[in-house]
């Protein structure tokens, strides 16, 4: 971009020539004297000379935009951002926006919303089957003779199961804390990362989401993040966590699962807490620990952690789903 600025100054200059008359020559009279000549007047002052107009400074060209930086959102590569023009009397351009990619950042962790189920594997068959793989723990677990599977892998954080009229049937990768003598607080930020893709029927229910277990008090709950079917929130209790809107409640309960899962020596009911997002997701970061803290903000007794999976639990149907990505993470041991 040029600027141009020019000055000039005009400089006039007069030459003020005085003229001077002679005085007419006096009669001749007798001994009169010649008259003097007149005096001529001084030139006039040459003016002095305009002072010339500086150049005018060009104005510095504007910045050009940056690429924008990457949205979050859905499947699909995004385009990059168009640079910003160059500003006028040096304003830069603003950089123009990058489209969606194909990761979801959520929570500060970048899920592959794309990724595909690892080849191999390892699959076991069972109604009560419980092991380790890349760090994570597995199980499956069923109230009916039929079972179901599990395949897992040794060096990836994901899982697929299926079912064929499992009656209750339950399958999950995460954390076990064995000692269970420990709050959710001592394990400082607790995440779940997940990304499935079902097919098939659940038969009379379907969860999917993160599920646990505390105990003193025995606790059982659910984060339902989507199912096979409409969701059906309950409860008249909000909490927000992670930017989406979640429907509380609790609940007694009772059944087999407790017998299992509840602390040593628990008899009887136990307490059910379930947190069903207000929209389906199949992919995302949950942050577990703030659910626990929306549940404790509402006065609810919450027991020493069990467990933190991620989980799929349905009411029978013929039916497979994959986990590309199951983990589970927290920031203190």
């Amino acid at each position: 971009m040029q600027s141009k600025a020019f000055s000039l100054a005009l400089v006039a200059f007069s030459a003020l020539a005085g003229c001077g008359n002679s005085n007419s020559g006096a009669n001749s009279g007798s001994g009169g004297s010649t008259g003097s000549g007149g005096t001529t007047g001084s030139g006039g002052s040459t003016g002095s000379g305009g002072t010339t107009g500086g150049a005018g400074g060009s104005a510095s060209g504007g910045t050009t935009g940056g690429a924008g930086g990457r949205s979050t959102g859905g499947a699909g590569g995004g385009g990059a951002g168009a640079g910003g023009a160059a500003g006028r009397g040096g304003t830069g351009g603003t950089a123009g926006a990058t489209g969606n990619g194909g990761s979801l950042v959520d929570g500060g962790v970048t899920v592959d919303c794309t990724a595909t189920l690892p080849s191999g594997g390892t699959t076991y068959m069972g109604n009560n089957v419980n092991g380790m793989a890349d760090g994570l723990n597995y199980g499956i677990w069923s109230n009916s003779t039929n079972g179901g599977s599990i395949t897992v892998f040794s060096n990836a954080h994901a899982f697929s199961a299926s079912w064929n009229n499992s009656m209750d049937f339950l399958a999950h990768v995460g954390l076990d804390f064995f000692n269970a003598s420990k709050p959710y607080t001592a394990y400082g930020t607790i995440q779940a990362e997940f990304s499935e893709i079902k097919s098939g029927s659940p038969g009379s229910f379907s969860s999917i989401g993160i599920y646990g277990w505390m105990h003193s008090p025995c606790i059982e709950w659910y984060i339902n993040e989507d199912s096979y079917s409409t969701f059906v929130p309950k409860g008249s209790i909000t909490a927000i966590v992670d930017g989406e809107m979640y429907y509380l409640s609790t609940s007694q309960t009772n059944g087999t699962g407790g017998a299992n899962d509840c602390e040593s020596g628990h008899t009887g009911a136990w307490t059910n807490i379930t947190a069903t997002r207000a929209t389906h997701r199949t992919c995302g970061t949950v942050t577990v620990s703030d659910h626990f803290a929306s549940w404790a903000a509402q006065g609810w007794t919450l027991g020493a952690l069990v467990s933190v999976h991620i989980n799929v639990e349905v009411g029978g149907g013929m039916g497979t789903i994959d986990f590309p990505v199951a983990n589970v993470t927290t920031s203190s041991k």
